[in-house]
């Protein structure tokens, strides 16, 4: 069955890969229950194929977990222990697209995250933000897109309590922003 085609202004189709210059990945994490602490990783590779219908896209990245930064060094070494994300056995986080469908206004993303050699299914809410040249004579295109996870069913358990709740939430928030440049054609 063929998915109904998707009009999005000035849309090219193509492969591109991400700039990690003009992109982040991040998350927000709720701290002590009061306060949100917001990190991202500083290496990172991604690349997105647009269809000629944007339904049939696909996408895929690859993160360097020892690559966390959230402004504390003592932080991001706990985060990259095994308390968190165990970069010694499991250097790296991927996601891998398996379908893309419009739900009312907002283009959807499912696909496969893969954290601590545990892989679950995640759901992104992607924002087509333009395509459009750039001044080294290539194509750019920009996307935004977020998601919620519960860090536990990754393995990603560890937590400390405290009086009225727990230090460290178990709902992730992420959030992408994405410059991607086309692949030119060779």
């Amino acid at each position: 069955m063929t998915s109904p085609a998707v009009q999005i202004p000035g849309y090219i189709a193509g492969t591109w890969d991400l700039d990690p210059v003009h992109s982040t990945i991040g998350f927000i994490a709720r701290h002590l229950m009061v306060s949100k602490v917001r990190g991202q990783f500083t290496t990172f590779e991604a690349q997105i194929v647009t269809a000629p219908n944007p339904v049939d896209s696909t996408a895929t990245a690859t993160i360097d977990l020892s690559s966390v930064s959230t402004g504390n060094e003592m932080r991001d070494n706990d985060l990259r222990s095994t308390n968190f994300f165990d970069v010694e056995t499991h250097p790296k986080m991927t996601f891998t697209s398996t379908g893309v469908r419009v739900d009312g206004e907002t283009l959807v993303m499912e696909g496969d995250l893969t954290i601590r050699g545990v892989t679950k299914p995640v759901t992104l809410a992607v924002d087509i933000n333009g395509f459009g040249p750039d001044p080294f004579g290539g194509t750019r295109a920009g996307f935004s897109a977020i998601a919620e996870i519960n860090r536990t069913d990754f393995g990603v358990s560890f937590n400390a309590p405290i009086p009225g709740g727990v230090m460290v939430s178990e709902r992730i928030q992420i959030e992408i922003e994405a410059e991607a440049v086309l692949r030119k054609e060779e």
